[in-house]
């Protein structure tokens, strides 16, 4: 989906500043281990200390291991998404995250490493390098231009430094292209319920560039503010920021409530009028064998044509996962999204869906391979709506049909350090 071209203003676009940005973070990052901080160690390393020392009879103290600042990692992850309306173009339609159909694809794959910010090396760091079909088009907006260099800016899914500021309960500032406030599922299908993400995950940001700071008030609550470059993160509508903050509540061990807020300019007029206004609520509650989540989203804006039109868009997922009895899991998640407008999806659509997984997980050493059986239907009405079926019913143009049936294969392999 190619954006229409833009030409640079006078003054710095978003995007040349967040292509200076990812660059400037690169060289940093790499100083990184220059001026981290040292860690004092004491004795031999964790690896060397014996589990047991007697000394005149009368047992040892424990040694407990010191925790590593620094951790590194990576993932792999194949699927085959067995469409039964076998589109002659191998695309799920109005998707950014898993978009091709009928055929074996690397969906995504990557390498991270990380730097905790802790009291006794305040300074933090995120790198996280990628690529497959999942990070094509997820950043972009179907009306707006693309940043300078989005095309390169894309292979990153992390690029930023923290610090661990000595204020009262600890505030962390972080800075760069880091994890989004807003949604509850994740780019990446290894560290999400279900395999496939829902839609108001396509159609809110994962990633976003800028600068946030967290503040935990108590144990149970922590606030943050960010202020950033756009909705999504490689799209330019305008050369100013946007704004947001969350409340994270923890109401019991189980319970954990969060509340994002967004407020900014998404299109070319930046006047205060047409900013846009969106919400997302998530409640999640972990049991030992039952996880259940709920998520809401409802998002608004004026556009800025002839009579100023109010658009809307919502949606609300349950995603429910059972751990039936060791590596197996089985998953369910209900979900709509209706964009009445047609403003995120590009098309007047409401689409209702529901996803069923079946998951084994096999744990070896530092690794995990995640086996996932995953079945879909979704059903898309209105004027915009459908889903791609067969091959093309005029040049150029493939059918459409209300709805569709999906048997999605994947076999993810992780690797990450303690």
């Amino acid at each position: 989906m190619d954006a229409p071209e833009w030409r640079g203003r006078d003054t710095m676009s978003r995007g040349t500043f967040l292509s200076s940005g990812i660059v400037c973070l690169m060289l940093s990052l790499l100083a990184a281990p220059a001026w981290a901080g040292e860690a004092t160690v004491v004795g031999p390393p964790p690896e060397t200390q014996p589990r047991e020392m007697v000394r005149s009879g009368s047992p040892a103290p424990k040694v407990e291991p010191e925790k590593p600042d620094w951790h590194y990692g990576g993932f792999v992850d194949l699927g085959y998404s067995l469409n039964f309306n076998y589109p002659a173009n191998h695309l799920w339609r109005n998707r950014s995250t898993t978009p091709r159909v009928n055929e074996l694809d690397l969906n995504m794959a990557g390498v991270s490493l990380r730097k905790d910010a802790t009291e006794q090396s305040r300074w933090g760091m995120e790198l996280l390098v990628q690529g497959g079909q999942d990070a094509k088009d997820f950043g972009f907006h179907v009306s707006q231009p693309k940043v300078g260099s989005s095309d390169q800016l894309r292979h990153f899914g992390r690029a930023n430094l923290s610090y661990l500021a000595p204020v009262g309960n600890g505030l962390t500032v972080q800075a760069g292209l880091f994890n989004s406030f807003i949604g509850y599922d994740s780019l990446y299908a290894k560290d999400n319920i279900n395999y496939t993400r829902p839609w108001g995950g396509d159609y809110t940001p994962y990633l976003m560039f800028g600068v946030n700071a967290s503040y935990p008030f108590s144990e149970q609550l922590t606030g943050t503010l960010f202020v950033i470059n756009s909705y999504f993160h490689l799209a330019h509508p305008n050369d100013r920021p946007s704004y947001g903050g969350q409340l994270a509540y923890q109401a019991t061990q189980r319970l954990t409530i969060k509340e994002t807020v967004y407020y900014g300019p998404e299109q070319a007029d930046t006047s205060l009028e047409f900013w846009r206004l969106f919400f997302d609520t998530i409640a999640e509650w972990k049991g030992d064998e039952v996880t259940v989540a709920f998520e809401h989203q409802i998002g608004t804006e004026n556009l800025a044509v002839p009579g100023s039109p109010r658009t809307f868009w919502t949606t609300a997922l349950l995603p429910i996962q059972w751990r039936i009895g060791g590596p197996w899991t089985v998953k369910v998640r209900p979900e709509f999204y209706w964009d009445r407008n047609g403003r995120l999806t590009g098309f007047e659509q409401l689409v209702k869906a529901m996803t069923t997984t079946l998951g084994y997980r096999i744990p070896y050493g530092w690794t995990n391979t995640i086996l996932r059986l995953e079945h879909r239907y979704d059903e898309s009405t209105g004027a915009g709506g459908g889903f791609f079926k067969g091959g093309e019913v005029s040049p150029g143009v493939i059918g459409l049909t209300s709805a569709q049936h999906m048997l999605i294969f994947s076999a993810i392999w992780t690797f990450d350090s303690p």
